[in-house]
């Protein structure tokens, strides 16, 4: 099967081609870049590894030729921040971008039987954009949402705890930014609950949440941006779509009414297998947990009136979003309210 990569030539989109190149799954990989020479280069050195890795043929192209005959298509494109650029300019000219390339992808045929995977940010507003827009079903539609903050969750508490990392499961729900939520009360090791591990503390919980939320930014910091974790993250989503393993992962998706939600993407446990979006589920959680992923689904509403007032080229208010119902941590992380910093970094 196909998977397309827009963006493909960027940090993010092409270590997402590589992580799926090693995961033998995808028949044939396609980078997409706005710089064709780059495209071209990230798919050649793929390429080159073929003979030691899998049958698949790893190819550069354009979004008018390999769009319509893609069984998944994943976007990855994305601009980075100004000096001095607000918060809600970025996300303005990250939604212009990503809806041209919408308009570009539509134009080009896009099947209704393909699955649209988005990664650029702000992933929870672009993925609401694109359910309206793309003309697919909205269980076609899935954002990269908590997917990659999950992972960074659970590896960093298996480092803590000098445990398995694939032991230990948390769930991260909500927003793929600062109002995003930690689900401590189903948190587990083993099967066994969390919070009677030996060495678990509620403080090593809250810095240990807080080394998941900065995780962006400390990429940017060491290396320009995040890159193995996030392809490893994208290649998850892509093959539980392409073998229809009907994973249950923290992905954004339209919701339906579970904890109270609708008329929103966001994060919630959700089965993907073929079709998409299967099932979303209702994982039971704290009602102190319940009213902040509320808030975190009111924060998104917020920044989404912002977005399409603009687009309706209506005048904006200049109101800050809701506060997270959050932590002294997350009070004083507020500068980064929507979403990993440096939009290719995550």
């Amino acid at each position: 099967m196909k998977v397309s990569i827009i963006g493909g030539g960027g940090l993010v989109g092409s270590m997402a081609a590589y992580a799926l190149h090693l995961g033998k799954v995808a028949s044939h990989i396609c980078i997409l870049d706005a710089n064709q020479q780059v495209a071209e280069g990230v798919a050649l050195d793929i390429l080159q590894g073929t003979s030691l890795v899998a049958d698949q043929r790893v190819t550069a192209g354009t979004i008018s030729k390999d769009i319509p005959d893609s069984h998944t298509v994943v976007i990855t494109a994305g601009l980075r921040r100004k000096p001095e650029e607000s918060r809600l300019d970025l996300i303005n000219r990250n939604v212009d971008l990503f809806l041209d390339l919408l308009a570009q992808v539509k134009a080009a045929g896009l099947k209704p039987t393909t699955n649209l995977v988005v990664v650029s940010n702000p992933v929870d507003i672009l993925t609401h954009l694109a359910v309206e827009k793309s003309g697919l079903d909205w269980r076609r539609v899935i954002g990269l949402g908590t997917q990659l903050d999950t992972a960074r969750l659970n590896s960093h508490l298996a480092r803590r705890l000098n445990l398995p990392a694939t032991q230990v499961k948390a769930l991260l729900l909500g927003e793929h930014g600062d109002s995003m939520v930690p689900i401590w009360s189903s948190a587990t090791v083993a099967g066994l609950p969390l919070a009677t591990w030996p060495g678990y503390s509620p403080a090593m919980e809250r810095e240990v949440f807080e080394e998941t939320k900065t995780a962006g930014a400390t990429m940017i910091k060491l290396k320009g941006g995040s890159g193995f974790a996030v392809g490893v993250s994208i290649r998850e989503v892509v093959e539980s779509l392409l073998l229809d393993s009907r994973k249950i992962l923290p992905v954004s998706t339209l919701q339906q009414g579970l904890y109270g939600i609708r008329d929103i993407c966001l994060s919630v446990a959700t089965v993907i297998g073929c079709g998409g979006a299967r099932e979303q589920i209702e994982v039971p959680i704290s009602p102190r947990e319940l009213v902040a992923l509320q808030n975190s689904a009111k924060v998104l509403k917020d920044i989404l009136a912002q977005v399409r007032a603009r687009l309706a080229g209506k005048p904006v208010a200049a109101t800050p979003p809701a506060q997270p119902a959050a932590s002294p941590a997350q009070a004083a992380a507020a500068e980064r309210s929507v979403p990993r910093q440096a939009w290719q970094g995550r």
